[in-house]
């Protein structure tokens, strides 16, 4: 059984940081791609990064202010958010692309408001 557990999330000020702790299995960590997506009211849930063995790729609006990482010794995958905006506010998803199934978290709640 996939198991994929989100953390980090809350209320920040614009210009504050965040970090998003993903936890997962070592193999899963290790072998297949994972990213996050996050979901805004009203709106679609979109990608915001991913990483795979050989490439990250992040989505235009948060190139710059955030980074994907693995953390093998943790077992977890990371998202570092700085200097973040109104905007950012959504669900924050953690995903694993294995096989030809995709496996979701419960989600975490980033709120950015003054």
């Amino acid at each position: 059984q996939v198991q994929l557990v989100e953390s980090g999330g809350g209320l920040v000020q614009p210009g504050g940081s965040l970090r998003l702790s993903c936890a997962a299995s070592q193999t899963i960590i290790s072998i297949y791609p994972m990213g996050w997506y996050r979901q805004a009211p009203g709106k679609q849930r979109e990608l915001v990064a991913i990483t795979s063995i050989n490439r990250i790729n992040y989505l235009d609006a948060v190139k710059g202010r955030f980074t994907i990482s693995r953390d093998y010794a943790k077992s977890t995958i990371n998202l570092q958010m700085n200097n973040l905006k109104p905007e950012d506010t959504a669900v924050y998803y953690c995903n694993a692309q294995i096989g030809s199934r995709d496996y979701w978290g419960k989600g975490t709640l980033v709120t950015v408001s003054s």
